[in-house]
């Protein structure tokens, strides 16, 4: 009993981590109380800031965590870690000291504006916002002008590829776009107050002369449609034939799958097949199979004059009900017929719609209200 106790202790006894005691992870444990204390104490720059949050949520903190430690919000923390790579871009490019010191100490909102761009074009528009001393809505505005800039195929004439002049693109389109002289001049002038080259501003220039404008080009509206009613989208039913028909052609019917929002329709096999409207009884029948046959051969009488008409037959009821006609075989040739009582033969299937064609009127007498029928 005792030998069972000893090894049942030391089966549940916990071990010990190695790495818990290690040096390591001491260290690892003492660096997050450090970040964190020094985000509690905002010492350092926003840089620094930007580093110790990404350092906290590689550790595993999750945002709201590090907010609930050290006051920053989740929104903030997530723009000074954008930012402070966006910071570190720049000082890989190359930027003057000028723009490193300033960057270092304040600027993390239109730092983080150029994060869509590359490091050149960082290092670019970061050197012409702190010359233009321009803040963070100007930043997204002149990071949008370059990236659009970039994917042009050639330089527009006159314009050169400084993020000056990238924007000065953007309102020299806008401007000649523009016959409403009040709203085209205020773009001339935002364009001149960013152009970077004398020839960009010259571009610009000759817009105060050309008053004509070029008419803007919109896009034309989208053929949009939404199916609003089961009715509009119809049903793809493979057609058996046109009775008689033998119990052979019943039995090779292809088999129908349709699938997504739209019906796509599958098929076990080649065929023919007929469109019918999303009507109630079309949308409920599990297996349905169309027919054709003169309306004379009916086994019941339609009134009017024989004409071809189409039979929906359902193959997945095959329940006798005395107010339906149903399919059966009889000598190999498929029959509909009525049964009054239960029938002691197979019952192939169900019919649920009889469709007469659409009438053609004869132009010349169709106000005759006699000719249209019911």
């Amino acid at each position: 009993m005792i030998a069972l106790l000893h090894l049942y202790a030391i089966m549940t006894e916990k071990p010990s981590s190695s790495s818990e005691n290690s040096p390591e992870a001491a260290q690892t444990t003492e660096n997050i109380e450090d970040l964190l204390l020094s985000l509690r104490r905002k010492q350092g720059t926003w840089v620094e800031w930007g580093q110790a949050c990404a350092q906290l949520q590689k550790a595993g903190y999750n945002p709201q965590a590090i907010f609930e430690q050290t006051g920053f919000e989740p929104i903030q923390q997530n723009q000074i870690i954008v930012a402070s790579q966006v910071y570190s871009t720049l000082v890989k490019a190359g930027v003057s000291d000028e723009v490193r010191s300033h960057y270092s100490s304040t600027g993390s909102d239109s730092l983080y504006e150029l994060r869509i761009l590359t490091q050149p074009e960082r290092a670019a528009c970061a050197e012409f916002l702190l010359a233009r001393n321009l803040d963070s809505l100007c930043a997204r505005e002149v990071a949008k002008a370059v990236k659009e800039f970039s994917r042009l195929h050639a330089l527009p004439q006159g314009f050169s590829a400084h993020p000056g002049d990238a924007v000065a693109y953007q309102y020299w389109r806008y401007a000649r776009q523009k016959t409403d002289l009040p709203e085209r001049s205020r773009l001339i002038v935002r364009g001149l107050m960013f152009a970077h080259t004398q020839t960009a501003r010259q571009q610009i220039e000759q817009l105060l002369t050309d008053l004509d404008g070029v008419s803007q080009l919109s896009p034309p509206g989208l053929p949009l449609y939404r199916l609003e009613a089961e009715e509009e989208l119809p049903r793809i039913i493979p057609v058996a034939g046109k009775m008689p028909l033998t119990i052979v052609q019943w039995q090779n019917i292809p088999r129908v799958r349709e699938t997504g929002l739209f019906q796509l329709v599958t098929t076990s096999g080649n065929g023919t097949w007929v469109a019918l409207p999303g009507w109630q009884v079309i949308l409920n029948a599990i297996e349905p199979v169309v027919m054709f046959i003169n309306s004379a051969h009916l086994p019941s009488h339609l009134g009017g004059k024989p004409e071809e008409v189409l039979l929906v037959i359902d193959k997945a009821e095959p329940e006798w009900d005395v107010k339906s006609y149903y399919v059966v075989e009889e000598a190999g040739q498929i029959q509909l017929q009525w049964f009054p009582e239960t029938p002691n033969i197979p019952l192939l299937g169900r019919l649920i719609l009889l469709l007469r064609p659409k009438r053609i009127l004869d132009e010349g007498v169709t106000k005759d209200l006699w000719q249209i029928d019911e």
